[in-house]
């Protein structure tokens, strides 16, 4: 028989991963594998496990948020580790498996992580640690460690929108010097995203059209602090949807970038805190971690 690791964040969502473990570990023992269980204690629970115990496994399933899901990865990555990670999303937004194609329904999603479809995807990193779809700093890139977990569990999305439209009075211009390529960009910024998925904060079209999770690139996207009304309005449409121009707002690919600023700003990986950094180096690892679709 083949070991699997199953993960999984009881507080996930609206907690409800407790109701499906009997059908989860049913289905991954009658595809032959034997199951070991382990629940998130904390945050940062998932990263230790998954790299001190991985190397034991012949695969890995975590189930939970876009945060579990980070833990996990950065886990399996730093241990250097190369085996297949399966994925039942039961967070609120659950942007990756939107991009990669995993059910939400969580006994669909046990099938798929207990198959034999894989899929090679980018991974980034961000100076020394590892995220899986989106590195972001400015307006609203809070929101999403910072909204209380039970108010998540209970309203879901709408919680991310309730607390976002709190933050709107305190948004400030974040002056940054950013390079990429043979490009160098200045001034002053209210958002970034540096992106590899389908979805952002379960919005489709704010990553851009002809997105793939494997072309070893990044799609950015840089928002300039707007100088009057009217550019602030243009803004928020360009915004949500790329197929809409506004010259505050810059998009591109790229495989490498660095940030720079006069004072560390707060990131966020994969929806939690990602640090208080002044200088970023974020870069794409090219097909480095294997999923079960």
């Amino acid at each position: 028989m083949k070991n699997l690791l199953f993960i999984y964040n009881p507080r996930a969502g609206k907690g409800s991963i407790g109701n499906h473990l009997n059908d989860i570990v049913d289905t991954f023992a009658k595809r032959g594998f034997r199951v070991t269980i382990y629940p998130t204690q904390c945050r940062g629970d998932g990263e230790v496990v998954a790299r001190e115990w991985s190397k034991d496994f012949d695969r890995v399933v975590c189930a939970g948020g876009d945060g579990t899901l980070d833990e996990i990865v950065t886990g399996i990555m730093s241990a250097d580790v190369h085996i297949p990670i399966g994925y039942l999303p039961t967070g609120s937004t659950n942007d990756f498996a939107r991009s990669i194609g995993i059910p939400r329904i969580v006994k669909r999603a046990a099938v798929k992580a207990a198959g034999d479809d894989f899929f090679k995807c980018d991974i980034g990193m961000f100076n020394a640690r590892y995220f899986v779809y989106v590195a972001a700093f400015g307006l609203f890139t809070d929101v999403t460690y910072e909204t209380d977990q039970n108010m998540k569990n209970i309203f879901g999305y709408s919680a991310y929108l309730a607390e976002a439209a709190k933050r709107l009075p305190q948004a400030r211009a974040i002056p940054l010097r950013i390079r990429y390529d043979d490009n160098v960009l200045t001034g002053n910024f209210i958002v970034g995203l540096i992106t590899n998925s389908a979805s952002v904060g379960g919005m489709k079209r704010i990553t851009g059209p002809d997105v793939k999770l494997n072309d070893g690139v990044f799609e950015v996207m840089l928002v300039r602090s707007p100088e009057s009304l009217f550019e602030l309005n243009r803004m928020g449409p360009a915004i949500l949807d790329r197929r809409v121009r506004s010259d505050n707002v810059i998009c591109f690919k790229c495989s490498s970038i660095e940030f720079e600023s006069d004072e560390p700003i707060p990131w966020n990986l994969d929806g939690e805190f990602g640090g208080m950094e002044d200088h970023v180096k974020i870069t794409n690892i090219h097909e480095a971690a294997e999923f079960v679709i």
